[in-house]
């Protein structure tokens, strides 16, 4: 059954009993609120993808299910019993499917939201809390927001060692690459359009969550111009635009657009500079936006970047699954997750 989040908060206050903290000790979330710590935590529910991927890089035993069930493919890289475990639905974001009484008859010690710190989201999480007495922390999902989160998850979840180890490599693969990218004159910066769709006529604004990777890298996003989320732009707009690199999610678009005399003109086109972005078991530039993204960053500084980023990134691509999936692919696997293929 579908509901809304009127509908879930409704059924909250209709149906529970007065909250039941256990625990005196407190975290301050992303949205400044005061979130009980549980004494004992072992079933976390996810309320949206961003935050189920944090949660399994960090304590895959913790996580309930899965806002939508994983495929074949994408279990190949995760532990199979974690990526196995079932849908639950989502409590936030587009199709919020969470049944109400299946979300209780999990009983989570914890439900975590990673992504926007709004308004519309801070409610949800307070009046959640109060109503239900189960804590529900808002985490900051913004890319360089990720040692934070980090750290707030790990005291959450009693796991501060485990979330210390990301932490460093987060720090040192940002640390290392953003030096270099100071370097870089800003004429020499490649003007990137970010292409989502099987037209690639979806793109990010300035600022968006989507393209956060693509501008902390220093690139200049032509759709910068406009500030706000993700926006349907035509071809003639691309034209003007004229990227000189492009990144794509999309494999038919990539596919196609080499051999489209629509976009035949456009620089990146004429120059061989379309990318698939890798997306197995998620995403590296995006979908959802997650730690997930701190995978890509290396492929994306060496894509805009290639003489200043030398590194192979089939070792590189084998320790980030390592210490964040769990398991360690081999070099066909790694190959094909570079490739862009399932």
């Amino acid at each position: 059954m579908k509901i809304d989040r009127r509908a879930l908060l409704a059924g909250l206050s209709a149906t529970l009993a007065a909250p039941r903290f256990a625990s005196a000790a407190t975290v301050t979330d992303a949205a400044g609120r005061a979130v009980p710590i549980p004494d004992k935590v072992t079933r976390v529910f996810p309320a949206g993808p961003p935050a189920a991927i944090l949660l399994y890089t960090l304590a895959p035993d913790l996580l309930l299910g899965w806002p939508r069930a994983n495929r074949p493919e994408e279990c190949e890289f995760m532990l199979p019993d974690i990526c196995s475990k079932p849908e639950v639905g989502r409590i936030t974001g587009r199709g919020n499917t969470a049944n109400l009484e299946s979300v209780l008859a999990l009983k989570p010690d914890l439900i975590l939201d990673v992504g926007s710190t709004s308004p519309t989201f801070v409610s949800l999480a307070t009046r959640v809390q109060e109503q239900t007495g189960i804590p529900y922390a808002l985490l900051d999902g913004r890319f360089d927001a990720i040692v934070p989160t980090y750290r707030v998850l790990g005291e959450l979840t009693h796991r501060s060692t485990e979330a210390a180890a990301l932490i460093r490599y987060a720090e040192q693969t940002m640390t290392t690459i953003r030096k270099r990218i100071d370097a870089i004159p800003e004429g020499r910066r490649p003007r990137v359009y970010y292409a989502r769709g099987p037209r690639g006529l979806e793109t990010g604004l300035g600022g968006s969550i989507n393209v956060e990777t693509i501008e902390f890298l220093g690139a200049r996003n032509v759709a910068a111009e406009r500030k706000g989320g993700l926006a349907v732009v035509s071809v003639e707009q691309v034209l003007l635009w004229n990227p000189d690199v492009i990144i794509t999610i999309d494999r038919d678009f990539a596919a196609a657009v080499r051999s489209d005399s629509v976009w035949a003109s456009v620089a990146a086109v004429k120059g061989g500079r379309v990318h698939l972005s890798p997306k197995l078991p998620f995403g590296w530039v995006d979908f959802p936006p997650s730690v997930n993204r701190l995978a890509g960053l290396w492929w994306l500084a060496k894509i805009l970047y290639p003489e200043q980023f030398p590194e192979d990134l089939r070792p590189l691509t084998r320790e980030f699954y390592r210490q964040f999936y769990h398991v360690t692919p081999s070099d066909a696997q790694i190959e094909r997750v570079l490739a862009g293929r399932d």
